[in-house]
């Protein structure tokens, strides 16, 4: 009968450092920037003053927020689908020839295990307008060179390529782990039903057997895509003229580069309202096609 309030003592104790970790490093930053976007306050201020919804107001008509808040969305709309669709076909080829398994997956897993700035930094030679590999390559097909990274029809969607590039091979690995839980006996007892052709055993069996794991891949694959930053960062620094720029950078750009820390932190509230809107969204969407 007194051994329940020495228990719950202890189980306080042992989850001490976790909720003090929890509340230092999520919880506390997290109200901190709450009630930092409802005042002016800059970087090295020693006083500040609260100014209400003044910079909710200010974003609401700032045409580079808008040009940011698009790019983001157009970024995770095109690359979310394509990394997910394209690492599902990969894993799917790469399950077909068990002979090469693992090259395969060192090879397309090598994106996500290198640093995003390292890679950055070498599509940047690759896709320098002169001497860079692709123009290199597309001039072999008459194709006229162009500077990717400075023009303004071309910047964002070179970022975009590069994203789905380097996701790709996170899906593909998630996508091949999913494939090998599904049993084998499913298969036999298709091809008993008459499901014999290769694209039927995928839409039939596969693909609604890889609901678990498809909607653990959209859900990271969109966490992902919102957090664009090293790249556009690394290779164009959100212009020419703000068409690559993304929120991420954005909230860098007005808390480190302007040191307008009051309107960052609005920025921030933004952008983790939608992140969680939007993620909640998808989950809710796919969840009622996942098969469990």
């Amino acid at each position: 009968m007194h051994a329940m309030p020495h228990r719950s003592w202890l189980g306080w104790a042992l989850s001490a450092p976790g909720i003090i970790a929890l509340f230092t490093l999520v919880v506390g930053p997290g109200l901190v920037t709450a009630l930092l976007s409802f005042s002016d306050w800059q970087f090295g201020a020693t006083s500040l003053n609260w100014i209400g919804f003044d910079n909710f107001v200010a974003m609401w008509h700032d045409e580079t927020f808008r040009k940011a808040f698009r790019n983001t969305l157009l970024y995770i709309c095109v690359v979310v689908p394509a990394s997910v669709g394209l690492g599902l076909m990969l894993a799917l080829l790469v399950e077909s020839d068990p002979g090469l398994r693992a090259f395969y997956r060192a090879a397309f897993f090598l994106p996500v295990a290198s640093t995003l700035i390292a890679m950055a930094v070498v599509w940047q030679f690759m896709l320098h307008p002169t001497a860079g590999l692709v123009n290199h390559v597309l001039s072999w097909f008459r194709v006229a060179p162009t500077d990717w990274l400075k023009n303004p029809a071309t910047a964002l969607w070179t970022i975009i390529a590069i994203g789905v590039w380097s996701k790709t091979g996170l899906a593909m690995v998630l996508f091949m782990a999913g494939l090998q839980s599904i049993p084998r006996d499913l298969y036999d007892a298709g091809q008993i039903d008459g499901i014999d052709e290769a694209w039927d055993r995928v839409l039939r069996i596969t693909v609604p057997m890889l609901g678990p794991t498809t909607l653990f891949v959209l859900t990271i694959s969109a966490i992902q895509a919102f957090q664009v930053f090293d790249t556009v960062q690394v290779l164009t620094e959100g212009g020419p003229n703000k068409t690559s720029e993304v929120l991420l950078h954005l909230i860098y750009s007005e808390g480190f580069s302007f040191f307008r820390a009051g309107y960052a932190a609005a920025l921030t509230v933004v952008y983790l309202l939608v992140v969680l809107c939007l993620i909640q969204l998808q989950a809710l969407v796919v969840e009622r096609r996942v098969h469990y």
